[in-house]
């Protein structure tokens, strides 16, 4: 099991995409119309072998439109993860009771989007890819907009909830992997490409991003002249915190 790719879901899909790309110097490689199936549009963006992705509902029922009023504004959206097969996955979730609510394949790759009420703080999916260093969300030409001059890859997740401890036992659950204290002392959930920490707040969801940032100074300032720099150094864009690690 490997963190491959994070969602966030915006109301404004172009200036969000805008100020990701010029913050973390990085491209939008891909529309995927596929997502219109969901009422959404998106951009996604790739950092080193890793993917961000903003989608923006277009119907007011979409599920990202209600997931962006629940949350009280922008979020974090979906935590995706590449795995090899299905089965195993599916043995387990179905002991847990744990729901697919969509299920779908196409491109050359297979994905499972569990139910967000089953787990808690995120859309989980379980995805697969028949050539095992592809991402066929990311578009054909992906690798052609690669840059890490500034960030190099995600590497996390930050996960909030009124209960953390709770919320990273069910996460435990769900990825079949441990949550142990970080060095802080917060339940974390090491895998493959990243950690998950989970962290106290008023209700369930994605708050922060983990990126290996290679140019601090040029994340800064980029942040800064930007609006969205934090005291700690984080960056905050759509309702997430975007913190060098």
């Amino acid at each position: 099991m490997r963190l491959r790719q994070i969602a966030l879901a915006a109301r404004d899909l172009d200036t969000t995409l805008d100020t990701l790309c010029d913050v973390l110097d990085i491209e939008v490689a891909f529309n995927d119309p596929g997502v219109g199936v969901f009422g959404l549009v998106n951009g996604v963006m790739p950092i080193g072998e890793t993917f961000l992705e903003v989608v923006s509902p277009v119907r007011n029922n979409a599920t990202a439109a209600r997931w962006i009023e629940r949350r009280g504004g922008d979020s974090g959206y979906m935590v995706i993860f590449q795995v090899d097969d299905f089965a195993p996955h599916r043995e387990r979730l179905a002991q847990l009771g744990v729901r697919v609510v969509w299920e779908g394949k196409q491109h050359g790759a297979a994905t499972l989007h569990l139910h967000p009420r089953d787990v808690g703080g995120a859309i989980v999916s379980f995805d697969t890819m028949d050539a095992p260093g592809a991402w066929e969300w990311a578009g054909p030409k992906w690798r052609e907009h690669v840059r890490t001059a500034v960030t190099r890859a995600i590497v996390g997740a930050e996960i909030e909830g009124p209960e953390p401890e709770r919320l990273a036992a069910r996460w435990s659950e769900v990825l079949g992997s441990a949550a142990k204290p970080d060095a802080e002392g917060r339940p974390a959930i090491v895998v493959g490409g990243g950690e998950l920490r989970f962290v106290r707040g008023a209700s369930d969801g994605v708050i922060g991003v983990l990126v290996d940032v290679a140019d601090r100074a040029r994340f800064r300032a980029a942040a800064e002249k930007r609006g969205v720099l934090e005291p700690d150094g984080a960056a905050r864009i759509a309702g997430t915190r975007f913190i060098p690690a």
